[in-house]
């Protein structure tokens, strides 16, 4: 299903409609179908033996951009049954597939923690239309990136591959909107009544910890 500005402005506006809730922490249970929805059915995980963490995002959306330096914080504190992987996912869009390639490639070129914070800034503080080739070519000009290099992984067909499976992924898990946090392949966080970014994590530190009383690990 596309990306709906319905599904973005929920998200814009959900914690200021609900301010005056107490934060989604302090509740002393999650809420199935305001906090969390099941993945139905559930899904199987990549890694054995530990809890994986999916972020369906795209560097599109620019509530993933706010999310991504508190989800880098967060994952430095996940213990060590704990995998987190993030999903470039496309929504059928020919430009957000153009950024799922940009994540792969940088990922491939070990670039991928010195520039992705950046590649948001680019699109949505400093309004650089990084969804095409070329344009993304231009950008990395003074990146420090062997733009050869680049351009052999982001038309390769390892990089196709994941961007394949990463829409796979979306539709198996039921995936309306981004920035979605899944959990070994059971539960999706939904923060209907989340204040802000960090509630949403404070919701995946419960379902992280549900699933591993019910044995969830991969």
């Amino acid at each position: 299903m596309p990306l709906t500005r319905r599904h973005f402005n929920r998200l814009i506006f959900g914690s200021f409609a609900l301010a005056a809730l107490p934060p989604v922490a302090a509740r002393a249970a999650l809420v199935e179908g305001e906090d969390w929805r099941a993945i139905t059915p559930p899904q199987p995980t990549d890694v054995p033996g530990k809890i994986e963490v999916l972020e369906f995002f795209s560097y599109g959306c620019p509530h993933c951009g706010s999310l991504n330096p508190l989800l880098k914080q967060w994952k430095s504190t996940l213990p060590e049954d704990v995998v987190l992987r993030r999903v470039p996912i496309t929504f059928g869009r020919q430009a957000w597939a153009n950024l799922a390639r940009l994540f792969y490639a940088l990922e491939s070129l070990e670039a991928l923690d010195r520039l992705d914070q950046a590649v948001f800034t680019a699109l949505h503080e400093q309004r650089v239309k990084l969804y095409t080739e070329p344009a993304i070519l231009e950008w990395l000009g003074d990146k420090e990136i062997d733009i050869q290099s680049f351009k052999d992984a982001f038309n390769s067909f390892d990089v196709q591959t994941k961007v394949g499976r990463s829409d796979y992924l979306a539709e198996r898990y039921q995936i309306d909107a981004v920035p979605t946090l899944a959990v070994a392949g059971r539960y999706a966080v939904l923060g209907h009544k989340a204040q802000g970014m960090p509630d949403l994590l404070a919701i995946a530190d419960q379902l992280i910890d549900r699933a591993r009383n019910e044995g969830a690990a991969g």
